[in-house]
This record gives C-alpha cells, structure tokens and sequence, in this order.
C-alpha cells in the first residue's frame, strides 16, 4: 500500500477503509477516478441515489489534496456574488453564490447523516485583515452576501485581537457558515461511507488510458479495466495525461503547513480561544487553526514540491512569531505540503467534454467544502440529470494557452505579492504606531 506523507493529519487520522488493488475485470454504471473529497463524494451521493459505481486511486483514499489540506471549511468562492452575477447573469451567478455559500452546510450534512468521525467544528471561519486594504475588502465582501445570509458579522480590531489570540490584524470577518474538519478523517469518513452503502473502492489502482467503444467507456489500469456507461474523473491537483487537455487547464500550486506539538492548556488559552480557523486577506495568505488536542496549525504558499525539509519551515516558523510571540522559537513536530489546483479564473471548473464523461476540478484552495459539494453535481450528472439544472455551469474543457508557461509565471507573481503584503503590512504597523 502506498505510505502517506508524514504528516500531523496522517497520524492522527481515522483508519483506513479497505481498498485493494483492482486485479479483475468490472462492469458498473459508473467509474470514479479519484478518492479524494469530490470523488468520494460523488460516489456517496450516488449510492444515497441507489446507484452503483466503482471508485479508483492511483493511491489510497486522501492520499492527495484532500489529505493535505489546513482542514478550514470555509462558505464561498473567490469571487463575490457580484463578480458571479456579472459573469454568468444574475439568475445563474445567483445560484451558484447561494450553492457556494451552502456548501459547507452541505458537508455538515453529509457528516451527521453517516457519523463521520473528523474532530468536526461548525463554530465559523474567521478572515483576518492584515491591513486597512483588506478590511475594505472585507467590508465590501458583506455587503454582497447580506442579501443571502445573515451569518456574516464585522468584528473590529478588539474582537479581532480576542478571537484571533493576536494583536496582529486591523479587524475581521466572522462567517459563522464555516468552521474544520481533520481532512484524512473526513477523507476516510467518506470512503467507509460509501462502501458501507455498496460502493467497490480500489487503491493502488491509477487509470492509465480511458477509451470509448459502442457507447461504454473502458477505463485500463495495471491489472485488469472497467466499463461503465459513464466515468468522473475527480483528481484536481493531480490530475495527469489520462485527460491531457484537463491537466492543462490547471496550474498546480504548491501549498505547506506546520503543526506543533499540544500546547499547554495556558498557551493554548491565548490562540483562538473559541476554536476558531481562520485564513487572512493576504495575497499570500496565512491560514491557521488548532486541532483538537491544541495543536497549532499553521499554513501559506509553499515551494514547487510536495516533499519538504525542516529548513522549508523557515517562513512559517516567523509567520507563527509574528502573530504569537509568546510561543517563542518554536520546534514543529510536523510539516508537509501538497498541490492545490488553480484555474485562469479562479472558479471551480465541471466538465463534460464527452459524452458521460465528466470531470470536477479546480477548488483554488476551497476545496473542502466546495469539492465535496461539486461532487453532488457530478453525482446527477453521472446519472444522467440534465447539465442545465446543476448550480455550476456545465462546459468544455478550455485548456489554459501557454500552459508550459503559466506555473513559472505564478511563481513570479508570488514575489510580487508577498512584496505587496509585506508593503501593506509595515504601512499599517506605522499608522497604528503613529496613532
């Protein structure tokens, strides 16, 4: 079986269902690439429906993105529901604002319904501004959903400082649809989900080639294939050359993140003390959170690789004296990274680019609770519902132009942000120092 990363979530995690390799020959209205959140749940929504379907992993359910992840459960999208309404007409980006908003809800749901043990929390998602340009941001991110919920507060720079532990931030969103998961557990939560409810789920198992014969598709892998009348394939920031051009519509970025050992019940009393995850109005972002048993959390952009060394943590080691000096110089018991898939637009992507074959990728760094949300939709598709009805626009696959290009390009780009928030920061030191 292939060995998870070494990380906080992989050692604390839930057990693992059972999924061997694929080593015979299966038919099934419908095959799953991917065991991650929107695989695993497209598999779970369709097994709720009374359908059946196969589910492979080139390695173990959450081995991926899925397993990675800060765990932060967070409503929305990048863009705001003006932004969506502007894009896609006020009915569509309408939906698809109120789907976004509710897809944590949805993931809640889903937890309760099969008693997913994930050290789940559903008390809200805190975004922090790390200057006065973010909380204007901020402002203007309310405004827009106040037309759709009620569970958005602004905190200001004391309610900030208490919920947050730190003196760092000018002030706050509250978003009380969110909240955190332990991701490998919710992950395998899943899994043993849906293969309590029938569902076949092989590991060790990558898709090597689909093809399309008499109207089923074959999908090959190492030992054996699988025919079905309609594949998903859900493998976001790992997706490879099965479906070249869905590899270039995306541009993986790498993410990492830290973990300290249990803080003592005083410290750990001084870090968001309600529980609270949050991630920040950087362009470079800071997310942080505690798991259960008071370890801190702490993540940001990384370098190209998923496999990281202790000289990596450098960056997160000063994020975590910036906003907690009463740490100290601190020892991480663990740090780990992952890809995390971006799309040209910053949406999450659904494709058909055949028929009854359909494709769920591109969470831009929401995917927990939109992952497993679009895998609801890719769930009525595999189906047969109507691409029409579903609350994320149903295309074709665009692959991005210069798509060789576009990864050094975001690369760059991070120096450039990190100069800005850097910037931004400093400015907003001196004006509170001046005041």
């Amino acid at each position: 079986m292939t060995p998870f990363p070494n990380s906080l979530w992989s050692a604390t995690a839930a057990p693992l269902a059972s999924s061997p390799p694929l080593t015979e020959d299966l038919r099934t209205p419908v095959c799953i690439v991917g065991a991650g959140f929107a695989g695993l749940s497209t598999a779970l929504h369709l097994a709720e429906a009374g359908t059946d379907c196969i589910v492979l992993d080139a390695r173990q359910p959450g081995w991926g993105a899925s397993g990675r992840n800060g765990g932060q459960v967070i409503p929305g999208l990048k863009h705001d529901p003006a932004a969506l309404m502007a894009r896609f007409g006020e009915k569509a980006g309408t939906r698809l604002a109120r789907f976004s908003g509710d897809a944590p809800a949805l993931l809640f749901d889903l937890v309760a319904r099969h008693a997913i043990d994930c050290d789940l929390y559903t008390g809200g998602w805190i975004q922090p501004a790390h200057a006065p340009e973010g909380l204007e941001t901020l402002r203007r991110r309310r405004a827009q959903w106040r037309s759709f919920t009620d569970e958005i507060v602004e905190l200001d720079h004391a309610e900030t400082a208490r919920l947050v532990g730190s003196d760092h931030y000018v002030g706050a969103m509250l978003d009380r649809r969110g909240g955190s998961v332990q991701p490998l557990s919710l992950s395998r939560g899943l899994a043993r989900a849906a293969v309590k409810l029938g569902i076949r789920l092989f590991g060790d198992t990558p898709a090597l080639s689909l093809s399309r014969r008499d109207g089923t598709w074959e999908v090959e892998t190492p030992a054996a294939r699988v025919r079905a009348d309609s594949v998903v394939v859900a493998t976001n920031g790992y997706t490879d050359d099965l479906i070249p051009a869905l590899r270039r519509s995306l541009v993986p970025v790498y993410s990492f993140q830290v973990a300290t050992r249990p803080l003592s019940p005083n410290l750990a009393a001084t870090i968001l003390p309600d529980g609270h995850p949050a991630s920040d109005t950087r362009r470079l972002l800071w997310y942080f959170r505690k798991d259960g048993q008071d370890r801190l959390i702490m993540g940001g952009r990384g370098f190209a690789k998923d496999s990281l060394d202790a000289d990596d943590t450098r960056a997160l080691q000063r994020a975590v004296q910036a906003l907690y000096p009463q740490l100290g110089e601190v020892d991480f018991a663990y740090h780990w990274g992952g890809r995390v898939a971006m799309t040209a637009d910053h949406l999450p992507h659904v494709h058909a680019p055949e028929p009854g074959l359909y494709a769920g990728v591109g969470f831009n760094g929401r995917g927990v609770a939109m992952a497993t949300a679009t895998g609801s939709i890719l769930a009525h598709l595999a189906a047969g519902g109507e691409p029409e009805a579903q609350p994320l626009p149903v295309t074709a696959l665009t692959p991005i132009a210069f798509h060789a290009f576009h990864a050094p390009a975001v690369q760059a780009l991070a120096g450039y942000y990190r100069w800005r928030d850097d910037r931004e920061c400093k400015r907003s030191r001196s004006g509170s120092s001046a005041r």
